[in-house]
């Protein structure tokens, strides 16, 4: 009874120390035997089927298959040296051969296919187990395949989750400091080569800047990461002290951009910055969101999310150097040397009132009714309208400024 135990436990591969079977033993040296002189034409036929079965395999360059060709044969090569002495004691399978790749290898070749290489390897050797078994020693083979291939895949799923932890880390450190940089202005060509490091393709590109949500910072950017992923765009998530920065590249539209982004941001304003052609060029769109997310408390009525053109005259009156240049020739240099000018300052100064524009000004009123049609065609800013009104007044003050200082 002893001796048929202690038989079986050998076939199975998992008995160490006194008291094993020596017959098994000898079946397993004469199957790994078989198994050695064997090797070549097992990858050889490994890479046949996968040729056979796997399109991902055939899409690969001459390179990149021979690589697999060498991991396959490395497997092949580790099983039977683990075969050989699977009754001693033998600790669990490593897959130390997938360092046979290299590590371009890896990042090409994915956890689910690196899963269908080890299959077609053991249904190859499956298929000639009969030939490759020494006599009665087919059951003692395929338990060790089973074993082998079970922990060969459980280690591959762990050497996959620790680069992917690894990647992330390193993913997140890139991102932070490319969202840090265009924060600051600081555009150089490590730009573009951290950006290039994160697969960072996509044109046009906006910047949005918003208060953080009361969720985990990392929690909040992941989320958006996989926002962008689901919606085909790129996104890049910073946050700084209470403020979430986020880089969106591809968008058709600034509206498609801030449709998928303005849900993840905390309460209060968001703020949208100009579109630009290129992340180099978003530096530009950064600071104008930072600026009209500061100056937004100016006017608390504003639609969420608020363009930063759209506050162009509560960011000048905050100091933003940008805005007051941009409304001076956008507002006060077209109309200069015009009678348009004195139109509008009157038309303001009146508390814009048509009928006392026109007596100040001794013209009919239709003449000022004109005036001002011109000057929403040159300005963009219609002088009727509260809003735009307003932002001309501030053009007209920082215009007249401008004429003894520097802004």
């Amino acid at each position: 009874m002893r001796e048929r135990s202690g038989q079986a436990a050998g076939q199975g591969g998992v008995t160490a120390g006194p008291g094993r079977d020596p017959e098994s033993d000898r079946v397993r040296q004469d199957t790994t035997r078989r198994l050695e002189r064997a090797m070549g034409t097992l990858g050889t036929a490994a890479m046949s089927r996968m040729d056979d079965r796997l399109m991902w395999f055939r899409a690969l360059s001459a390179e990149d298959r021979s690589w697999v060709g060498l991991v396959a044969q490395a497997g092949i090569a580790a099983f039977v040296e683990w075969f050989q002495h699977a009754g001693e004691g033998r600790p669990t399978p490593s897959i130390e051969f997938f360092g046979t790749a290299p590590r371009e290898l890896k990042r090409s070749i994915s956890l689910q296919q690196t899963v269908d290489i080890v299959r077609v390897v053991v249904e190859v050797v499956e298929a000639r187990s009969g030939e490759l078994a020494a006599p009665g020693g087919e059951d003692q083979l395929q338990q060790a395949m089973l074993r082998y291939t079970r922990d060969v895949a459980f280690a591959a799923a762990q050497v996959y989750a620790r680069e992917a932890e690894a990647r992330g880390a390193w993913d997140a450190r890139l991102e932070a400091l490319i969202v840090d940089a265009l924060v600051r202005g600081e555009v150089d060509d490590g730009l573009h080569s951290w950006a290039a490091a994160l697969g960072w393709t996509s044109a046009p590109v906006v910047v949005l800047a918003g208060q953080t949500p009361g969720d985990d910072p990392q929690a909040v950017i992941d989320a958006l990461r996989e926002r962008g992923r689901r919606s085909g765009l790129d996104m890049l998530a910073g946050v700084q002290g209470d403020r979430l920065i986020v880089i969106v590249g591809g968008a058709d539209s600034v509206a498609a951009a801030a449709r998928h982004v303005v849900p993840r941001f905390g309460p209060g304003p968001v703020v949208i910055g100009p579109e630009v052609a290129d992340l180099h060029s978003a530096a530009r769109s950064a600071r104008a969101a930072m600026a009209g997310l500061r100056a937004a408390a100016g006017w608390p009525d504003a639609p969420r999310p608020v363009h930063a053109e759209d506050l162009l005259a509560e960011r000048a009156i905050d100091g933003d150097g940008d805005a007051r240049a941009q409304l001076v020739e956008n507002v006060y240099l077209p109309l200069i040397g015009t009678p348009l000018l004195d139109t509008l300052a009157t038309y303001l100064e009146q508390g814009t009132s048509l009928e006392a524009t026109a007596r100040l000004l001794f013209v009919h009123p239709n003449t000022v009714r004109y005036r001002l049609r011109k000057i929403t065609e040159m300005t963009g800013y219609q002088p009727t309208e509260g809003r735009s009104a307003f932002t001309l007044q501030v053009g007209l003050i920082l215009g007249r400024l401008s004429e003894t200082t520097v802004i």
